[in-house]
Order: C-alpha cells, then structure tokens, then sequence
C-alpha cells in the first residue's frame, strides 16, 4: 500500500458487523478505506485515536434534514453524533413535484425559505448535493406526493388510469437510484389510499430490489391491524419492508408491544424481509392538525382552514375534539408557529395556553391553526419508557431521529424542536448501551451501520472493511451523552471526536471542519 492520506492510529474497532472489538488502525486514500487492522504505512495525516472507538458513519433511517440542508449544508446537530448518511422518505418530499406543488410548498414556507428549482425528487438530491452538504444524503420516494402530483388532496380512489400515471412517476424514481416507496399514513391525503393503491406503487419499488418502509395506518387503537396490512403489502408485492418509528401510542395500547413484535418476528421467521427503525424517546412529533378528524382534512390545508372558519363544520369538528381522551390536551406542545405574536407560546401545553386565552382547548387548537395558518409542529407525549427499552433490544430495529438537523444559531432558534433532533444517536449509545446495558456497544454499532445499509440494499457503506467509502467516526464511548431536553432542546450531544465523510474530515477534536462532501447515495441491489 502507497502512503494513506489519513491513518486513525490505535483506536478500538468497532466495525460494524456487530463482532467483538479490537485494537487497531484505519487508512484512508482518497474517498476509500485503504486498510483496517495494523497499518504500518505512514500517513500524510495521522490521528491519535487511542481510548477511541472507531466504526462506521452513522445512518439516520428517518431524516427531515432536507429543509433545514437547503439553509445549512452543514448538518451540524447530526454530524456532531456521527450521522454520515441522512435517508429522507417521510410524508411530504421534495419530489416528484408539479408546479401547484410548487407553489403549495412555498406558501408552506416558515423560517427556513429557499426557491425550487427542481421537478423530480433525484433533481432535489442532486441539488442538494451541488449545494454543498457535509452528510450523504439517499431518499425513498413518497407516496403523498405521488398522490397529490395525480389526484391532488381529495379523499377518493384513484382511477386506473391515475394510477397508472403514478406508477410511471414512481418508476422513473426508481430508476434515477430511489430506495423504495414510503407512506405516511396517518396523514392527510396519504390516509386516503387504500391498500390496493399502495401495493400497486410498492410492486414498482420491489422490481428494482427496493423497500416499502411505512408510517402505518395506526400506531394506537389499530396498531396490529396496521402491521397486518403492511405484512400484506410486502407479501403480495414482493417487496422487503420496514416499520417507521415502532412504537405503541397511548396508554391503551402500551400493552400491545408484545404481539406487535409477535406479528413481526412471525412474518421474519416465514422469511419475508420484515424490519423495523425508532428514535430513542417517549414523546413523538408531528403537526398539530394531525388531531382533526379526517374528514376535515378531505381537499388539503386550505380546505381543512376554511372548514375550522365555518359555523357548522366547526361545530363537528369541536365535538370530535371533545371526545379525544381525557389529559391529551396536557400532553401535547407546539414548537413552531409562522404568526409572531403567537411564538410565546412555544413550548407550552395545549392545557396552558388555552387557560391563558380563557377558551377551551379544542376552541384553542382551531383558532391556532387559523391564527398561524400552517401544521403547527407539536410534541405528544403518548409512549412509555419500558417500551422504548423493549424496542432497542429488538436485533433488527435500526434507528432513525424522525427530525431535521439543525444548529443552535440564527434561524433555527426562532422555533423550537423535538430533542431528537440533538440527541437520538448519542442517547443511544450514551443512555440504553452505556449506562442501561440494554444492548452492547458492538451492537448499537451494527444497528447504526451495515444493518441499515444492508436493508437499504446500498453497497459500499456500512462496515469498516478495505474498499468501502471511508464514512468514518471516533467517538469516547465513556462519554457520549445527548444533552438536548424538552425544554432546551438546541443542545449538541458531545463526545463524538472524529468524523469523516467520504475521506474529508468533517468534525475534529469535536468541532465542525466547514467541509462539505456530502453525496448523493442510490439503490444498488
């Protein structure tokens, strides 16, 4: 071997198949992993990694780091935890678009503002990649915008003809290097599908060796009848499949995590490819109008506005509102508003606000979803710790932080924001492996590194090996700690030292490079 640009000299390996660590060296030339072991070569950099571990960049299964990477390439929250690799797919995407899309997504716009200058969801990658990113960035294709591309947000079947016309959008995805189709199916107009629509789109991702991974159609009162359909979906489309963010909500249905893992490892030991992905919290986040019936959300934003405007389909929306379980409203914060006057209010329970305005809450939910005219992302507080744990330990959960990445500066404090979004890979390895013992540092490295990139069906990635795109970190793994809270959630995790991403240096000695060599990752099955 000619002389490595980079030696990580005396670190202790940890390289990604979850077999047991050792002592030793990694060498990077160029992009590339030259060795791993004894290197005994000189480089023209090297770097005292002792009392390190070394392993593989990490992989975020579930990122919303898109926007935020249009105003800040830097992905600062997620590099300073050893994310190397962001995987979008979730609800909304940039792509594919048309140009009332375009115009929805602009009007949408909040803190964070930027122009399209895209169509497709591969022209948005590599637009982001042109851009400037320190991470790699790969996204799945979303099925929210392959339905609102042909039918709009109208709560109704889609034709055969339409259909068609979103396989072919889907296909042409796919073959530009998507990694499957997502669903978000809690979610307005993506509720609207019925399961022969997904599985019609999921066949296409499976032509090409790629995934359907899903936000179910319930994750509360049918939670099992929603891992039945995914099952579905994935046997009859011959696809491999993975549960977003695994969880069980509501106290109702905490007791459900045994037989939701039961329908899991049943379908696996059949052998259909059947996975699962989580962040490491209690609470969850999404929008605030995710607590409007579905029926008001028949016709997108602006319908659901105008309907929370009118007497009468206020007035059944409010009693929809009233019947929800007693204490929701005490568990549930927003974290962003549009309006000014109502940024106070961040941080604060529904329970509160709506006291401090002197209206009942369901009254206070509608007039801040007019008042702010947006979503309203908001913390629920629905899940317990005893499943959190319980999910960890499952051997093919990966893990995913279901949030942006962002930096405690400028215009990402003008809102607030979950603490996963700081904190759901260093809580990982500092809170469940470290001082919980839940699983061992070995496997939280598997899970973070080739079993991911495994399922993803990414070549290259994943594993300390020679050959392999050199996605590196070091990290103290007797320190590494998530700092973010609920209430302070702008705080970086520390005790991540070292990270690189396709050979360039990205954090060193814990601190941000400026590099940007982030690229754009495809399906290669």
């Amino acid at each position: 071997m000619s002389m490595p640009d980079i030696v990580l000299r005396g670190g202790t390996i940890y390289d990604g198949t979850g077999r047991a660590a050792y002592r030793g060296d990694v060498a990077i030339s160029g992009d590339r992993i030259a060795a791993v072991g004894t290197v005994r070569e000189r480089g023209s950099t090297e770097v005292d990694v002792s009392g390190l571990a070394v392993a593989p960049g990490f992989i975020n299964m579930l990122s919303h780091a898109n926007g935020a990477l249009m105003h800040d390439g830097r992905s600062q929250s997620d590099i300073r935890q050893g994310v190397t690799l962001e995987v979008f797919g979730e609800g909304w995407l940039m792509g594919p678009l048309n140009e009332r899309m375009k115009r929805e997504a602009l009007e949408q716009q909040i803190d964070i503002r930027y122009d399209i200058t895209w169509d497709t969801l591969a022209g948005f990658l590599r637009t982001l990649a042109g851009k400037g990113i320190s991470t790699n960035v790969a996204s799945f294709v979303s099925a929210t915008n392959l339905r609102i591309n042909v039918i709009d947000h109208d709560d109704r079947r889609a034709t055969p003809e339409e259909l068609d016309r979103m396989r072919v959008l889907m296909r042409a995805e796919m073959e530009a290097g998507a990694l499957g189709l997502a669903t978000a199916l809690i979610y307005a107009p993506a509720i609207f599908a019925d399961t022969a629509e997904l599985l019609a789109l999921a066949s296409v991702a499976g032509e090409f060796g790629g995934m359907y991974i899903s936000h179910m159609r319930s994750e509360g009162s049918r939670l099992l009848e929603a891992i039945d359909e995914l099952l579905t979906i994935a046997r009859e489309g011959g696809v491999r499949a993975e549960i977003y963010h695994f969880k069980q909500s509501g106290p109702a249905n905490w007791p459900k995590i045994d037989e939701a893992i039961a329908k899991v490892e049943g379908a696996r030991a059949d052998g259909l490819g059947v996975t699962t992905d989580m962040y490491t919290y209690p609470a969850s986040s999404t929008g605030l109008d995710s607590v409007i019936p579905v029926w008001a959300l028949d016709g997108g934003h602006r319908a659901m506005i105008e309907r929370l405007r009118s007497p009468e389909p206020r007035a059944r929306i409010r009693q929809a509102l009233v019947d929800l379980p007693r204490g929701r409203w005490e568990s549930i914060r927003p974290v962003s508003f549009r309006v000014e006057r109502l940024r106070p209010f961040i941080g604060r329970t529904i329970a509160e606000i709506a006291s401090e305005r002197g209206a009942a809450p369901e009254d206070t939910v509608m007039d801040l979803l007019v008042e702010d005219d947006t979503r309203i992302t908001s913390v629920f507080f629905s899940m317990i710790e005893e499943n959190v744990r319980r999910a960890v330990a499952l051997p093919y959960m990966s893990f995913g932080s279901d949030a942006g990445s962002y930096a405690p500066e400028g215009t990402f404090l003008r809102s607030s924001t979950h603490p996963r979004a700081y904190g759901n890979f260093a809580r990982l390895l500092g809170k469940y492996v470290r001082e919980e013992r839940v699983i061992t540092l070995e496997e939280a490295v598997r899970r973070l590194t080739s079993l991911p990139a495994a399922n993803l069906r990414i070549s290259g990635r994943g594993a300390l090996t020679e050959g392999r795109f050199a996605d590196v970190v070091a990290f103290d793994p007797a320190t590494i700690v998530d700092h973010a809270t609920f209430e302070r959630p702008h705080q970086y995790a520390t005790g991540m030292v070292h990270v690189f991403v396709n050979g360039a240096q990205v954090l060193r000695d814990g601190e941000h490079t400026g590099a940007l060599p982030g690229r754009v990752v495809t399906l290669q099955p």
